[in-house]
């Protein structure tokens, strides 16, 4: 099979990735052979390829965004037949046994697996992946525009969940891409009122476009008090910006697996009066198929930008860049 992999991480512009040949996977038991058809580009795998993620199999293939269809089954596999159309998301397994699991934050499970960083994932023509951590994908919903959610969208939706907006409140967004722009799309069929910080005019111009009742620039504030905000950007310097910019009571949820380091905060500007701070670490099965379900039902769509396979190290540039707005997308299959 054609798949790209992590040569040696470092900055994307010295080419970390390797393009070639692999021999294709082979399902394990109870796990299912995919071929890919789509697969979404996040800045997880920027993380993954340039080194901000210690790396935890040398030679990765990067990507957990995967829309394909089921090409083979392993042993004891029975959940999905052969031709079905599957996703594949960020979490790959949990261990089921500890504390967190057992309480049904498997999104803490302390022996977790990940796709495109333990496991190979789908910058590549076949994967593999647990058919008990697999998702039914939705049949209103084409390869490209399912690509994002399955990880940008499913963590948007679980950011939300953790920032605790009520409907008719005011949401903070800081940084705009791939989930941010979902994200903006959830909150707005909810009926709240969102306000977009982002340093890229095209961004900017998509938040316009999708209905955001105010945009501006890193520095700027909105110009009223926001009841819950999310910062997406991996930028520390965003946290006390929305922070500052939260009423009382409000809480700041932080969407991003890498940070930078954040400033040091003033309790009375940032902290004072019940405002809260939380972050966000990967999902469960349950916030992936309920956010599955909202996409469909509200007309979640990505704003895609498409690239062949043998791009795929041009797109993480981009990315990195913020030379596109929305999503950029592999097209496999």
């Amino acid at each position: 099979m054609r798949a790209w992999w992590v040569r040696e991480p470092g900055p994307i512009e010295d080419r970390p990735l390797e393009f070639g040949t692999r021999e294709d996977p082979q399902p394990g038991p109870g796990e299912v052979l995919v071929a890919v058809r789509a697969c979404g580009v996040c800045r997880t795998d920027l993380h993954v390829a340039e080194g901000d993620l210690a790396v935890r199999r040398r030679g990765i293939v990067p990507g957990h965004e995967v829309v394909g269809e089921v090409v083979g089954r392993g042993d004891g596999a029975t959940r999905f037949a052969v031709g079905d159309r599957i996703g594949v998301a960020w979490l790959r397994s949990t261990c089921g046994r500890c504390r967190f699991c057992r309480r049904g934050d498997e999104n803490l499970c302390l022996e977790p697996t990940f796709t495109g960083w333990t496991h190979d994932g789908g910058y590549a023509e076949l994967t593999t992946v647990p058919e008990a951590f697999a998702h039914p994908l939705p049949d209103g919903i084409d390869d490209l525009q399912l690509a994002p959610l399955l990880c940008a969208g499913i963590i948007g939706y679980r950011a939300w969940k953790r920032a605790e907006v009520r409907p008719g409140g005011r949401l903070g967004i800081w940084g705009f891409g791939g989930s941010a722009h979902l994200t903006a799309q959830l909150a707005l069929a909810s009926g709240v009122e969102v306000h977009v910080v982002s340093r890229s005019p095209a961004s900017l111009a998509l938040a316009e476009e999708l209905g955001a009742a105010w945009t501006g620039r890193p520095g700027e504030s909105p110009p009223v008090p926001l009841d819950a905000a999310i910062t997406f950007a991996p930028a520390g310097e965003t946290v006390p910006e929305a922070l500052a910019a939260l009423d009382r009571g409000g809480t700041l949820a932080i969407a991003g697996i890498h940070l930078s380091d954040v400033p040091s905060l003033d309790y009375q500007r940032h902290l004072f009066q019940e405002r809260r701070v939380v972050s966000v670490t990967a999902n469960t099965r349950a916030d992936a198929a309920e956010f599955l379900v909202l996409a469909e039902r509200l007309g979640v769509r990505s704003t895609v930008r498409p690239y062949p396979l043998q791009a795929a190290d041009q797109a993480l540039a981009d990315l990195a860049a913020d030379r596109f707005t929305g999503a950029a997308v592999l097209e496999i299959g």
